[in-house]
């Protein structure tokens, strides 16, 4: 499935020569759409005309290729929409006071500041309420698994690092700074989180390859005295849940009887099936490139054998196809184009997909929406979507307010019920399943149980005004 972009291209169309019925129609030849149309300057021989066109980015090369070479036709610029939201980065810093005057500036540096820094060097708890660690969160990566484009680097991955920045504030209200590591040592990495942590209430570990990502998590929570959370098991794993919990009831099943088969293995795909396991699910098939997981194989990866003991329990032989009969439940987390409608004839019925491959699902859905009963990708043009925004703001809201020392399991299962609970049980049907990301609700309800999971297994070090003991 191609990705569509927008962009404007500016151009002078000499009208002794060419007309706009040209242009229009070398734009449609190249598969754009045009969505809107400026005149610049209209002269008497010349016209100038911005032109807004929706276009897929496999066919921008060509569209320009027609329009440079049209008689009549020059173009004057192009302007991807895309591009020119990311110019000079996306996020910035600001102070939260002007400094006007000499006495605003001995209040917030020098010598003002050498009282604030005595009192937290004598109590460093006092770092959450005079400084920004209260409210700030790192957002880590080496560029090693960046959305589906892979190993890109640091410097290629700092686009999306200041997105999740933008997300954690205007969702949340959560000051969060990109930290783009040049390095793919786990040793290094977790040593330079460890070395300034001391400024970040948290840290959100984010596009970091499996199977490093677990032992640089495992370390860092074990390390650590605030929260550490890897969005791409965790976060994934919390959505998954919480829609698949509501999809449940759609069906009429029980996530205890049902058979769930989780296609790609990869940080996603074993926080998924522990998640699930944890959820109450008995019956649960981990498929990768080696077939099915199973408990008389040998596997290198740590977590794969974790998950072979624990999955399959009749001890299937095979790959996909094997699973994929009687079952109830399918979730993918790998690539595009690797179901097939026989794969979906052969379910239960009432099944429920889950094919988040993003950009291109595992199966197109409108291949899948008559063989499917509920149906949810990862894209944002279809009903529901899976997206980790659903959660990491929330749970890092609440474990914030709450200076929770981790985030553990209870914390996530409660997160990924609040979430469901955001769609009312009158609401849920097979189009609605998951909450918007838009939905005003998802971030408080998540806090709010976080900070109650938090509380009751003895992680929080601080109750929030609004939380009442009472009711843990």
């Amino acid at each position: 499935m191609a990705i569509a972009t927008t962009m404007i291209v500016r151009l002078e169309i000499r009208k002794s020569v060419a007309s706009f019925g040209d242009v229009a129609s070398g734009i449609a030849t190249a598969g754009g759409d045009i969505v809107a149309i400026d005149v610049i300057r209209a002269g008497k021989d010349v016209t100038t005309r911005d032109i807004t066109i929706n276009v897929q980015d496999a066919s921008n090369g060509e569209m320009m290729s027609i329009l440079s070479k049209m008689p009549g036709v020059k173009v004057i610029n192009v302007s991807d929409r895309t591009f020119l939201a990311h110019i000079g980065g996306k996020i910035e810093i600001t102070p939260k006071m002007p400094i006007k005057n000499r006495e605003d500036l001995s209040l917030v540096y020098t010598p003002g500041v050498a009282r604030v820094c005595t009192a937290i060097a004598e109590d460093p708890n006092k770092a959450y309420s005079l400084t920004m660690k209260r409210n700030t969160v790192a957002v880590v990566t080496d560029g090693t698994a960046v959305l589906g484009l892979g190993d890109i680097g640091p410097e290629a991955a700092m686009p999306v690092m200041e997105g999740k920045a933008m997300l954690f504030k205007q969702l949340a209200n959560i000051d969060a700074f990109p930290l783009c590591l040049n390095t793919k040592d786990s040793d290094e990495i977790i040593n330079i989180v460890k070395a300034v942590s001391p400024g970040f209430g948290g840290i959100n570990l984010e596009d970091i390859s499996s199977p490093r990502c677990f032992e640089i998590e495992r370390r860092l929570a074990e390390e650590l005295d605030i929260p550490v959370f890897h969005d791409d098991q965790h976060g994934t794993s919390v959505v998954v849940l919480a829609g698949l919990l509501n999809a449940l009831k759609v069906v009429n099943k029980s996530i205890e009887d049902v058979r769930i088969v989780v296609v790609g293995i990869g940080a996603a795909g074993v926080s998924i099936c522990n998640m699930l396991l944890a959820a109450g699910a008995r019956k649960i098939y981990a498929v990768d490139r080696e077939g099915v997981l199973r408990k008389d194989l040998q596997y290198d990866n740590q977590e794969w054998r974790k998950l072979a003991d624990a999955t399959n329990p009749e001890g299937i032989e095979g790959g996909l196809t094997e699973v994929m009969q009687g079952a109830d439940v399918f979730i993918g987390v790998s690539r595009g184009g690797i179901l097939s409608v026989d794969h979906l004839k052969s379910m239960a019925s009432d099944n429920i997909v889950f094919a988040m491959a993003n950009p291109t699902p595992e199966i197109e859905p409108e291949l899948a929406e008559p063989f499917v009963r509920v149906l949810a990708t990862g894209r944002s043009d279809y009903p529901n979507q899976i997206n980790n925004v659903l959660c990491f703001p929330g749970i890092f809201r609440g474990a914030l307010d709450c200076r929770a020392k981790t985030v553990n399991l209870e914390m996530k299962l409660a997160a990924a019920k609040a979430i469901a609970s955001v769609v009312h049980p009158d609401e849920v049907n097979e189009q609605y399943v998951i909450p918007s990301i838009f939905n005003e609700k998802v971030v408080e309800l998540v806090r709010l149980a976080v900070i109650h999971a938090a509380i009751a297994t003895d992680v929080a070090r601080r109750i929030p005004k609004d939380i009442d003991k009472d009711t843990e």
